[in-house]
């Protein structure tokens, strides 16, 4: 995936602006796509130059003009070719599990810490998620807008998104349950080097 197949599919509900587009990425599609701002500025001209979105511009009275983009046809073929090929599956790239690697080597303390910092961003994005899983679906229950609701797509990668940081929650909070209790026992080697 590029980023251009994430940003049209962040459009495909509604019209929006670079800086509505960086909101939509910050609240929901960062939990499968991360870019910065100025990367989806830079992604919106290219889109634009490409025929895949349009963009119109919007007089505001009293602040700067704005442009609103939206997909093209080209734009929803794009996307329609990108979704009609095959996944790849998703590799997993995070220092944190580089340092947890290396635990029987380094300071279980900074270790600790580090997870517990993970804990808390996971927490907090998980609230995040139920939040806007809780607003996406309104007064209906979950069965029913898993349903009939719209848009589903959006709804389907929050609920992954909620599921990634409860796992990263459950696994962060064993892995320091794993260090502290380590931590508080004497450590002997047995005859083929493991800590007893």
């Amino acid at each position: 995936m590029t980023l251009r197949h994430a940003v049209l599919a962040a459009l495909l509900d509604e019209e929006r602006s670079g800086y509505q587009l960086a909101k939509a990425f910050d609240m929901g599609v960062a939990n499968f796509w991360y870019a910065k701002p100025q990367q989806l500025y830079a992604e919106l001209t290219r889109l634009e130059q490409g025929g895949l979105v349009s963009g119109r511009e919007v007089v505001q009275a009293g602040r700067p003009n704005k442009r609103l983009f939206t997909v093209t046809d080209t734009g929803l073929a794009e996307l329609e070719e990108f979704t009609a090929a095959a996944a790849k599956p998703s590799v997993l790239r995070d220092d944190l599990m580089v340092k947890v690697q290396a635990a029987d080597s380094v300071d279980t303390d900074h270790l600790i810490a580090r997870l517990t910092e993970r804990i808390g961003f996971a927490r907090t994005k998980a609230e995040l998620f139920e939040h806007l899983l809780r607003t996406m679906r309104g007064d209906r229950s979950e069965e029913d807008f898993l349903l009939h609701g719209r848009p589903i797509g959006p709804y389907l990668t929050c609920l992954r998104g909620l599921a990634f940081e409860r796992g990263n929650l459950d696994w962060g909070e064993r892995a320091i349950a794993v260090l502290r209790a380590r931590q508080d026992r004497p450590k002997t080697r047995d005859a083929e080097g493991d800590d007893r």
